[in-house]
């Protein structure tokens, strides 16, 4: 009688074999951001009709299918946050314009100040995928390159962070409804996600920030999942509201070093 193999056990088959996957032409090095890559089971999640709701939802990966997916691993040079369980480990999630493009990565956020002079007293390993060209976030595969992350390199996996800017900000909140017990913090900018999947939430430490004259992802977006949350009892929700702003409100919260002193402060 033939063995049948469940798609389950064959996502599993590819989670270990993702470990000897790994690709890149640099080898990780501290104060150095290399790009990496693995092949992973192939995405479902596919963005062509620019229907924004369509982003928070989540899409199993497809395990009879491989493809490589790449990302920026920088390691700290700054020993300070390392603790005898390892280095936290912050996770950023692009947006759409930069899907396609590694480079593209770098433009905003955490892989863009890790080049900076802030890399210097950068205290997270810190892991920033880039999500295929005609595609949105698949958590599957973001997942399997956390591990990846942390079966390589010293991760304190009591301080995982999460954090994506407009279809990352959807991703983020995406992340938390299909493994939030893997995250000790999120901080969703410019995104949103189903309401009715607040109750996965409400213990979870979760700083939102949004525009509230955003064109491209409406405010009320972020306004909702708070109040949600709040509503089935959550207490550690944040909100900041940027009062004018538009879709852009990420330059301000990466810059602001507040954001990372309460990554920091979280633990699971």
């Amino acid at each position: 009688m033939p063995i049948k193999m469940t798609a389950a056990a064959l996502f599993c088959g590819f989670a270990l074999a993702v470990w000897a996957a790994g690709e890149g032409t640099d080898a990780p090095a501290p104060g150095k951001q290399v790009l990496r890559s693995i092949h992973v089971p192939a995405s479902q999640s596919f963005w062509t009709t620019g229907d924004v709701d369509q982003l928070g939802e989540y899409l199993p990966a497809d395990p009879s299918k491989e493809e490589e997916f790449r990302y920026w691993l920088y390691l700290p040079t700054d020993q300070s946050a390392k603790t005898d369980k390892g280095f936290p480990l912050l996770v950023f999630l692009h947006g759409a314009g930069e899907r396609g493009n590694p480079e593209a990565v770098k433009v905003h956020g955490p892989p863009k100040l890790v080049e900076t002079e802030a890399g210097k007293t950068w205290p997270f390993i810190t892991l920033s995928p880039s999500c295929p060209a005609d595609g949105y976030w698949s958590p599957d595969q973001i997942l399997l390159a956390i591990d990846k992350v942390i079966a390589e390199q010293p991760v304190d996996t009591d301080r995982v962070y999460v954090t994506g800017l407009s279809m990352g900000g959807y991703a983020t909140w995406m992340l938390l409804d299909r493994a939030g017990e893997r995250f000790a913090a999120a901080a969703p900018l410019c995104g949103g996600c189903d309401p009715a999947k607040a109750c996965k939430m409400i213990d979870k430490p979760i700083w939102v920030f949004h525009g509230d004259s955003d064109g491209a992802v409406p405010f009320d977006r972020s306004v909702k999942m708070v109040e949600a949350i709040k509503k089935r009892g959550g207490e550690k929700i944040r909100f900041t509201a940027y009062p004018g702003y538009g879709h852009d409100c990420w330059t301000e919260t990466y810059n602001n070093p507040e954001l990372y002193r309460w990554f920091l402060s979280q633990s699971r």
